[in-house]
């Protein structure tokens, strides 16, 4: 099958068109800036690369008809007219307790996303509009959903329920639910791969580290613990989320300095992290600079502040799972920053963990070993592919 695959932001459609038969990138690119005075796009096939220009996008389902425009263009598409495109996959945030797999798009999933969106505030309302702008440019063309939580479904009370009123979870489903699941499953799988075993074998950590980053425990094939919890807000430190605070600070903010619920709100999505702690940026690779070239003392000590939280985690779920195979490193930070993987890994002698310096620094774009071959702990880089996984599920679902 030839598959259109949809990431939309508030004000981004990423998108990628698979060949699924192949697994084969037939071309991909991304809308920016929708609804700005000037917006951005990029588009790359194997035989034309057009880097970021500058383009009026009002609205998604403009964005939507940019992209299918390009797709079938005379000179720089793919293909010749929209019926080779066999159907269009989407990544979904939230599904709450709704979906436990990937699912075919109807009324009924809109509806869910609709309900799930206060969860999911920055995510879910821009996934329904990537939604209803396929549905408006093709009405006729099946859509699926791969859902961040699907994944996640695995888990079991002891790791999804707060220590709450239990009324809260049995009326309004408050609980954790994770995020980043197509990704962590599929780094799993393809560690696993690599190492010529099946995931039900093997005890695994997977760290997502991106702008927004998580970390899954996944003991023999299945989600047992994950960092995000009933928003992607919990767990890591992120770009500009804060993960894990006192609950009681957003209450002190309000009650005794005076902000509003959406002050507050902005505060902890957008202001903090590594550009609250750093005053510098979300930005990683700005980070690393000011590290490395101009030894700014706020970089080290958000970066320090970074890293402390994810091997916090690495720690607390090898204990939840008795025990550690493999630690998975993914997404743009985890694969591209090398500094940030020798300091998560230093001094985890308990866990028997020794990382290879030469290789850590060594770039590739394919699965690189990372660890010593005395290590007790298997350490991979594996490049995540969210777009082949949703395009694969989405495969799935239409044959079956």
């Amino acid at each position: 099958m030839k598959i259109l695959t949809i990431n939309c932001g508030s004000s981004s459609i990423k998108f990628c068109f698979i060949d699924t038969k192949k697994e084969e990138i037939l071309a991909e690119g991304v809308v920016e800036k929708i609804g700005e005075d000037i917006g951005l796009y990029s588009y790359k096939s194997d035989s034309y690369t057009k880097k970021k220009r500058q383009i009026l996008v009002e609205n998604h389902e403009k964005g939507i008809q940019i992209i299918l425009d390009t797709l079938m263009d005379s000179h720089h598409g793919v293909i010749k007219n929209e019926s080779e495109i066999d159907a269009v996959g989407h990544r979904l945030v939230h599904g709450g307790e709704f979906f436990s797999d990937s699912i075919k798009i109807s009324p009924d999933v809109i509806d869910v996303l609709i309900r799930c969106s206060d969860y999911a505030p920055l995510h879910n309302p821009a996934n329904i509009k990537g939604v209803e702008a396929i549905m408006a440019q093709l009405p006729s063309l099946p859509q699926c959903g791969v859902f961040d939580t699907a994944f996640h479904q695995s888990m079991p009370p002891k790791a999804y329920l707060y220590p709450l009123p239990l009324e809260l979870y049995e009326k309004h489903k408050i609980r954790r639910y994770g995020f980043h699941g197509t990704s962590h499953n599929y780094v799993s799988l393809k560690a696993a791969e690599y190492l010529d075993k099946r995931t039900k074998d093997l005890k695994i950590i997977t760290c997502h580290i991106g702008n927004g980053a998580s970390i899954t425990a996944i003991d023999h094939g299945k989600s047992v613990d994950t960092s995000m919890g009933f928003t992607p807000l919990e767990g890591l430190m992120m770009g500009t989320r804060c993960g894990d605070i006192d609950p009681a600070i957003p209450v002190i903010l309000q009650r005794q300095f005076g902000y509003s619920v959406d002050e507050v709100n902005s505060l902890i999505h957008k202001k903090s992290g590594m550009v609250g702690l750093s005053q510098i940026s979300n930005d990683m690779r700005e980070i690393e600079d000011d590290i490395n070239e101009r030894e700014n003392p706020l970089a080290i000590q958000a970066f320090e502040v970074y890293c402390y939280r994810i091997k916090k985690y690495i720690g607390s779920y090898a204990a939840v799972m008795n025990g550690l195979d493999v630690l998975v490193f993914t997404g743009g930070v985890g694969e591209n920053m090398s500094i940030l993987r020798d300091n998560v890994c230093s001094n985890m002698d308990f866990l028997g963990m020794k990382l290879d310096t030469k290789q850590n620094d060594h770039f590739s774009k394919d699965i690189l070993l990372l660890s010593r071959p005395e290590s007790q702990v298997t350490i991979l880089k594996v490049p995540t592919n969210e777009e082949l996984m949703i395009a694969l599920e989405t495969e799935k679902i239409l044959s079956n």
